[in-house]
């Protein structure tokens, strides 16, 4: 226990914890809407807001975090309206996002690409005190929507047209859900890092399917699978000096495939006890061939 004796430690770590929790929260919602990639897209735009962060010498968290806004609400107009040509016009604003960071960094005084790596991988000992302020806050913005609004985005996220029905504003919870996912995006940045930032939203999801079959359950395993990787992944880089976001990406992947191996026998077991019985397509054979029936007749 000797890494909490360091401050950036317990930054590092403080911050680990939030974004464990919630970017699987965020998550659940975004593979449900079978968008798991939206996360990794609006990484690639949050990199222009941390170039501009550096160029006009302000926080790239919070910089980061009003481009990535505004660049989810148009991922999301784009969908609504784009049709044909929509992956087009997404893909085009990525590669944007990406070629403008780098841009910004460079242009910006003193830039290096130096700076740019620890916002794509993540980094212990850049996590300063202004970032954990920023994560702490835009952290519990996300967790407020994700549990508050739960029900009204699980039923938009699960089926549009139903939760339209329903008389839902199944817009403005969609617009939510990017914007939310947006915030979770540069909330992780400072930790896993904005390329890698969409395996911690989407795989211990996925992972937590493997065990479970409701929402509830699956949120609970997924974002106590996030924060369990996110505090390992942590602490592993600060002993073996290895990058977290990789770290951490590669737990959730090593947890992903130990419960899809937990799962097998469970959903043997499942199958065994749900069995009915008798056998209805051993009853369904007749004992002797009926006569005049022969094989090619």
């Amino acid at each position: 226990m000797d890494f909490l004796n360091y401050a950036f430690m317990q930054r590092a770590l403080l911050a680990a914890v939030l974004v464990g929790i919630i970017a699987p929260a965020i998550g659940i919602y975004l593979v449900q809407r079978r968008q798991p990639l939206m996360g990794d897209g609006i990484g690639h735009v949050a990199m222009t807001g941390v170039g501009l962060g550096f160029l006009l010498n302000s926080s790239p968290v919070w910089m980061a975090t009003l481009v990535s806004v505004a660049g989810s609400v148009l991922m999301e107009l784009i969908r609504w309206y784009g049709r044909t040509r929509g992956d087009i016009a997404l893909a085009m604003l990525f590669y944007g996002g990406m070629a403008g960071g780098v841009l910004f960094v460079n242009l910006a005084p003193g830039g290096s690409n130096a700076n740019l790596t620890s916002y794509l991988f993540g980094s212990l000992s850049t996590v300063a005190p202004a970032d954990v302020t920023a994560i702490v806050v835009l952290g519990a913005a996300v967790v407020a929507v994700t549990l508050g609004l739960r029900r009204q985005l699980f039923a938009v996220s699960q089926d549009e047209e139903f939760a339209r029905v329903t008389g839902l504003p199944v817009r403005a919870l969609n617009l939510l859900v990017a914007v939310t996912a947006a915030v979770t995006v540069t909330v992780a940045m400072r930790v896993v890092g904005l390329i890698l930032v969409s395996a911690l939203m989407v795989v211990p999801v996925a992972a937590a399917q493997q065990l479970t079959r409701s929402f509830a359950a699956t949120f609970a395993i997924a974002v106590a699978l996030g924060v369990t990787v996110s505090i390992g992944g942590t602490i592993t880089s600060f002993y073996e000096d290895v990058p977290p976001g990789a770290t951490i990406v590669l737990l959730t992947i090593a947890a992903f495939a130990l419960m899809t191996t937990l799962a097998t026998p469970l959903a043997r077991r499942r199958a065994r006890t749900t069995r009915p019985t008798g056998d209805p397509v051993e009853c369904a054979i007749p004992a002797t061939r009926p006569a005049g029936d022969e094989v090619g007749v």
